[in-house]
């Protein structure tokens, strides 16, 4: 049953792992089909019993607290994306010869033969801003698309669904790319490779492996970054259909099967005629919003996919103008006094806080968090020549003090030693008495924002009252 497409559910016992954002859905689906659902769970609180009720309403079994046994007789395991490969419940399977998939691999199994191909897209940063550009310059060559996956939008709804897609832009996680064997991609893009999730991959090798398989079968392109060798590596290792390429985007001029960026403009010379002599104008650096280095890559990479879909040049230009990135992404708040405050609280790891400071020439900083093992000299020395001072904020911000130290000695550092709900508002009137007309001031925390916040939105919306208080406080 591991390697065959599945055509008949009825009587099928299949045990779905975890309730939550895949679980469910996957559970409804599968006891729709006819299959024996038992649903297992590692946690028994409140709200995973009320869950439960609903789903045992339909005569879907659950088991709450306990997700390590393998339930008697199950044919099939699908598991929420975040289950780390090691637990008892997946050695039990391995055991017993019982394969496991992803929500992913489920949708892409019960695609119906004349189902909108996958443009798809992984990386450890910028995977959501690429999708939502690729689907909105989709949308401007007048296709059906949607923005899915790890996105927020369900897969098994876009493919199960009453509406039909052309084509469908893909965000996938590296947990989700795990569990997700048998998917192939029309063409696929690995962003960046930095370490992150290191706990649940096991090693920088095993998250790089998984983040490759999305080039597993693409037909058309595999495209990746050119400043990043570890995403080229990655597409000469895949096993690919004939006549596919490996496409690069890079900020320099683009040598063939290349897009990059010459003059100000975004220019093709992957998807042209006689692409040892040609390049195709796509759009201008100015229609990339906001047009720093790293989400000018994203735009490549987006047009990349698009391009390698047949879409035309100006649905590119049309689709980037078009798009309006989400919250909390380098979002610009207010000028204050000639000062710039920035709001990137999505920076929850080093190599998004680099990226972010990158864009930016005179910055007082404002970082700090839950560090997640994370070191910080890299960063601190790759970006010490832009930064005016650093406000520290958060549970480990005596990691980045100690970089700041070692690294940029001479820059003023502020250090906030409270967690209370007036903090932030400490912080960016620190920020305010650092910074000088013509600077930044950057919440590009580096760190993930549970010590003090509940999740990085809260972080940048507190950010953001902050500056709305200085501004009326200096008007």
């Amino acid at each position: 049953m591991g390697s065959q497409e599945v055509t008949n559910w009825q009587g099928r016992n299949v045990t779905v792992a975890g309730l939550g954002v895949s679980g469910i859905p996957a559970a409804r689906v599968l006891h729709g089909l006819g299959a024996v659902v038992t649903v297992v769970n590692d946690g028994d609180d409140e709200r995973s019993r009320d869950q439960a009720a609903d789903l045992e309403a339909l005569g879907i079994t659950v088991r709450l607290g306990d997700g390590a046994t393998l339930p008697q007789g199950t044919d099939l395991i699908v598991t929420a994306p975040g289950w780390k490969p090691d637990k008892p419940l997946f050695a039990a399977a391995a055991e017993a010869g019982v394969p496991v998939w992803g929500d992913v691999e489920l949708a892409w199994r019960l695609r119906g033969p004349d189902a909108a191909p996958w443009l798809a897209v992984t990386g450890t940063n910028g995977k959501t801003t690429t999708v939502q550009m690729l689907a909105s310059i989709l949308k401007a060559a007048g296709l059906r698309t949607a923005a899915v996956g790890n996105i927020g939008v369900s897969l098994l709804d876009a493919v199960l669904g009453e509406e039909t897609y052309d084509v469908l832009a893909v965000e996938l996680s590296s947990y989700q790319l795990h569990w997700a064997p048998s998917l192939r991609a029309h063409s696929a893009a690995v962003l960046n490779l930095a370490p992150d999730h290191l706990d649940w991959h096991g090693s920088m090798e095993a998250y790089a492996a998984d983040k490759g398989r999305i080039y597993e079968g693409n037909r058309v392109a595999c495209v990746y970054n050119v400043a990043d060798k570890a995403t080229e590596e990655l597409v000469r290792e895949a096993d690919v259909e004939e006549g596919c390429r490996a496409i690069g985007f890079t900020l320099a001029a683009p040598g063939p099967s290349q897009l990059g960026v010459v003059d100000g403009i975004l220019v093709d010379r992957a998807f042209v005629d006689n692409r040892q002599k040609n390049a195709q104008e796509l759009a201008e650096v100015s229609d990339v919003n906001p047009p720093a280095p790293h989400n000018i890559a994203n735009a490549l990479a987006a047009a990349a996919l698009a391009r390698a879909f047949g879409v035309p040049p100006t649905a590119v230009r049309d689709g980037l103008r078009a798009f309006r990135p989400d919250a909390h992404r380098i979002a610009h708040v207010a000028d204050v006094d000639g000062v710039a405050y920035i709001d990137d609280s999505k920076a929850t790891n080093t190599h998004a806080a680099e990226a972010s400071l990158a864009a930016y020439e005179s910055i007082v900083w404002i970082a700090g968090g839950l560090a997640k093992g994370a070191t910080f000299d890299e960063l601190v020395a790759k970006s010490a020549k832009r930064l005016r001072g650093a406000v520290l904020i958060g549970a480990d911000r005596a990691l980045i003090r100690e970089a700041l130290a070692r690294h940029a000695p001479e820059v003023p550092v502020v250090d906030l030693d409270r967690t209370d709900t007036g903090a932030m508002l400490a912080a960016v009137q620190e920020a305010r008495g650092l910074a000088q007309a013509g600077d930044t001031v950057l919440l590009a925390p580096a760190c993930a924002s549970m010590d003090m916040f509940a999740n990085y939105n809260k972080r940048g919306d507190a950010f953001a009252e902050a500056v709305r208080e200085l501004g009326a406080v200096g008007a």
